[in-house]
């Protein structure tokens, strides 16, 4: 592992052995990610050169693999299909792995820190409400959730805005969480969960509002144009999409990071820079309301799922054994890190058909004030935009 390291000064070659149980690492995983740049830019006289070769290849041979192999986890790249066999890879490991160390409403996705020593479970919720309240949500509105993971948020929009609330997920076992918590939560009336690729979405369905937290790293900057015409096509005059995902800062360039990520994580992940993004919405017709940063945020959430993964490391190998805990915690670590650093963020671009009467106050007050009941000043909006033209 060490010959490695200095013959080829790929921190990656270091993460896979990690991964195969060659080696361990104690303390803040996060500080691994140092010798990236640290290897990079590594500048040493010749002299120094041959003798740490020299020094490199008289090390003792191979060690032997301990633990499960890294192969065991390594995923088949996709070309941003967003197929369900790519979710199931990283999703449909286990339900009971993700309740170790998410939330009580089993969020998978950047939580909302009002300060930095709020409780997970609060940030979640805090989230929660913070989107609802972007969203606008007023009693018997019809809300899309596309990729709704467990179901936290088409729940949490139903129980405290009174909207009736669908989500799609392409994850069986996510699916099978949802449908039961849906039921347990006695919210059969008014939520609704299917497995279902939002581009069999029925061409004649519309909904007042459409949101995506998570999902959008699967889709692939190819992908962009009818990812956004079918959501502007599913979306009612006078409505708003939000939509959550993960950017950085000069799209998804083919680096050792990223082929690690895609072979051992997300098979089909691909991020984009936010003016991408931003530019393939306008393209799509939709007019940018409010864009907001949030990756301090993750970097916090991040650092509180690896703590609790740690915590729970016994029973994470129990459920879905030791390579796959190493991969989690690598993953979720070296994304800390990097939200950290700036290079990755996460962007919520909230956004309505271009053209439009707004229905939204003219200041972003309204997000910070408890409560989101439809005021006098919506309502007038919202009978303008019915009006017969």
């Amino acid at each position: 592992m060490l010959r490695n390291l200095i013959l080829h000064r790929n921190v990656i070659h270091l993460a896979e052995a990690y991964l195969a149980g060659e080696g361990d690492i104690e303390g803040d995983t996060e500080t691994l990610f140092d010798l990236v740049s640290y290897m990079r830019d590594l500048v040493l006289p010749w002299p120094v050169k041959w003798r740490v070769l020299r020094q490199a290849l008289s090390l003792p041979g191979t060690l032997h693999r301990s633990g499960k192999d890294a192969k065991a986890v390594r995923a088949k790249p996709e070309t941003h299909q967003n197929t369900r066999e790519s979710i199931a890879h990283h999703y449909d490991v286990s339900n009971d792995f993700y309740r170790l160390w998410l939330d009580r409403e089993m969020v998978y996705s950047c939580a909302y820190f009002p300060e930095v020593d709020r409780s997970l479970d609060k940030a979640q919720e805090d989230k929660l409400d913070y989107i609802c309240t972007k969203l606008r949500l007023t009693p018997d509105q019809t809300l899309l959730d596309i990729g709704c993971g467990w179901g936290a948020l088409i729940c949490w929009a139903a129980r405290h805005h009174g909207v009736l609330a669908h989500g799609i997920t392409l994850s069986e076992q996510q699916y099978q969480y949802a449908c039961e918590r849906i039921l347990s939560e006695g919210l059969e009336e008014r939520v609704t969960v299917e497995l279902r690729d939002y581009r069999d979405l029925p061409e004649d369905i519309q909904y007042d509002r459409i949101v995506s937290v998570g999902m959008f790293e699967h889709i692939g900057v190819v992908n962009f144009p009818r990812y956004f015409d079918i959501i502007k096509r599913a979306l009612r005059p006078g409505g708003l999409f939000l939509n959550h995902g993960i950017t950085n800062d000069t799209g998804w360039r083919d680096t050792p990071i990223t082929r690690f990520i895609n072979s051992y994580v997300f098979p089909d992940g691909e991020l984009a820079r936010i003016s991408t993004v931003v530019d393939a919405m306008e393209q799509a017709g939709f007019e940018v309301i409010d864009v907001e940063g949030l990756r301090r945020h993750y970097a916090l959430t991040l650092r509180s799922w690896v703590r609790g993964l740690e915590a729970n490391r016994e029973q994470a190998v129990a459920q879905v054994g030791e390579a796959s805990y190493r991969v989690w915690r690598l993953y979720m670590a070296g994304s800390a890190y990097y939200f950290d650093e700036g290079s990755i963020n996460v962007y919520q671009v909230l956004v309505g058909h271009d053209r439009e009467p707004l229905s939204i106050a003219l200041r972003r007050d309204e997000l910070y004030a408890k409560g989101c009941e439809c005021p006098p000043w919506q309502k007038s909006v919202k009978a303008e935009i019915s009006k017969p033209r």
